[in-house]
């Protein structure tokens, strides 16, 4: 490879970087819709010029044609007539004119052919351009959108999320543990107040139950402490009144029998 090759290639790979970094793809569709609307306008213009010649050669195939059959209807009045030299002459006119139809029919047909296939590409190429147009529309877009997008991801990209997201984690962790305290709390709470709650049912006790106890210290300290019994209700030890204590044990008991 020569260096002018070298060179050229290095020319033509650089221009095609510059351009591909300046190509806007929507000023570029824009542009290619612009084109497409210069071709339609031009093939229009075609097609109007060619329907333009096509009217005028079927004028003229016309015209010859209506010639050479006029000029056919004075040699059989020339024949009529017993005129042989102006009928044959009528009919060389005739023949000329004959001829030029034939031509100009031919020419006729071609550019009827041309018009038909000139209208189908005006067709189409409005049929393209309208499509073009839609797609112009929806990648311009999609256009939107993906820069859009790419400024999103570059946005969120320049976030430290890692060091947001950790401090959440460490947000989250002392939430639990305070809820967790609380929760030992209310349970250690609960747990006093039923202790409490239970010794003083214990250290309560009945007013009834402190009296008899008091009485049976009272009692322990008389003549009962030396193995002698308290007499049954009723009854009488000898002829020994009753003592004072069983006379309020005797009083205590109807209390009790009453309660």
């Amino acid at each position: 490879m020569g260096l002018f090759d070298r060179i050229t290639r290095v020319v033509k790979a650089n221009l095609n970087d510059l351009v591909n970094k300046a190509e806007d793809p929507e000023k570029i569709l824009e542009q290619s819709i612009m084109d497409m609307q210069e071709d339609l306008v031009q093939l229009r213009q075609a097609v109007a010029s060619s329907i333009a010649a096509q009217k005028r050669t079927e004028q003229q195939y016309n015209q010859a044609q209506s010639q050479a059959n006029q000029w056919q209807q004075r040699a059989q009045l020339a024949l009529q007539k017993g005129d042989e030299n102006l009928a044959r002459e009528a009919l060389t006119r005739k023949k000329t004119h004959s001829e030029t139809a034939t031509t100009l029919k031919t020419s006729l047909d071609q550019q009827t052919s041309q018009v038909d296939t000139l209208k189908r590409n005006l067709m189409a190429l409005e049929s393209k351009i309208s499509e073009a147009r839609t797609k112009k529309d929806m990648l311009k877009a999609r256009i939107t959108a993906a820069k859009a997008q790419e400024q999103l991801n570059n946005t969120i990209g320049s976030l430290n999320t890692s060091s947001a997201m950790s401090s959440f984690d460490r947000m989250e962790e002392k939430v639990l543990q305070i809820e967790a305290r609380a929760g030992a709390s209310a349970e250690l709470a609960g747990t006093g107040n039923s202790l409490e709650e239970q010794f003083k049912l214990l250290e309560g006790g009945s007013d009834v139950d402190d009296e008899l106890a008091a009485l049976k210290a009272s009692m322990s300290l008389g003549p009962a402490a030396t193995g002698g019994s308290l007499p049954a209700s009723g009854q009488t030890s000898g002829t020994q009144p009753k003592a004072p204590v069983d006379a309020e044990l005797e009083e205590l008991r109807r209390e009790l029998n009453k309660m």
